[in-house]
C-alpha cells in the first residue's frame, strides 16, 4: 500500500507544469514577440535538470535491489 502511494505521488508530481528560468534568461526572452524561443529554452532547462535525478534514482534502485537480494539469500 505504501509503495502504491509513493508511485501515485510521483506520477502526480511528474504531471505538474514546471517553468524554470533564471532572471536574466527571462528578461531577454520576454522581449521577444512569439515566445517560441522562451518555450524551447524552458524545455531544455527542465530536461537538463531532470537527468541527474533520474540517474541518482536508478542507481539508488539498483543498490536497493542488490542489498535486498543479498538479504533474502541469507534468510
Amino acid at each position: 500500500m505504501k509503495k502504491q502511494l509513493i508511485i501515485l505521488f510521483l506520477l502526480v508530481l511528474a504531471s505538474l507544469p514546471v517553468e524554470a528560468q533564471c532572471a536574466m534568461c527571462r528578461a531577454v526572452l520576454e522581449s521577444e514577440e512569439g515566445q517560441e524561443t522562451a518555450k524551447g529554452i524552458n524545455d531544455g532547462i527542465i530536461y537538463l535538470m531532470a537527468i541527474p535525478y533520474i540517474l541518482v534514482g536508478a542507481i539508488g534502485f539498483l543498490i536497493y535491489k542488490k542489498f535486498n537480494k543479498a538479504k533474502k539469500s541469507k534468510a
